[in-house]
């Protein structure tokens, strides 16, 4: 499977509660069980009107899927070609 990160813009996200959240996971939990293996949830990052998230999917196309079943939006999806990290420098 590929890896991507998906831009998703919610306009005031960082003002959600931890029961807010965890709904919002619980429902992307969901989904992700309907759509099967090809789409895997690493993490999401909030900031304050956008949650990065970081998959691991076969295509795009399930990525967007699971935005049309759970409504959080993909304003933008982009594939990782590589990882760096500092067991790089090594």
């Amino acid at each position: 499977m590929k890896k991507y990160v998906i831009e998703r813009e919610i306009p005031k996200i960082e003002t959600l509660d931890q029961k807010q959240l965890s709904e919002a996971a619980r429902k992307s939990n969901e989904v992700l069980r309907q759509l099967g293996p090809d789409i895997q949830w690493q993490q999401s990052f909030i900031t304050a009107d956008k949650m990065f998230c970081v998959y691991l999917a076969e295509d795009k196309d399930i990525i967007q899927k699971h935005a049309d079943l759970s409504g959080f939006p993909a304003t933008k999806v982009t594939e990782i070609d590589k990882v760096i990290d500092p067991t790089t420098a090594a």
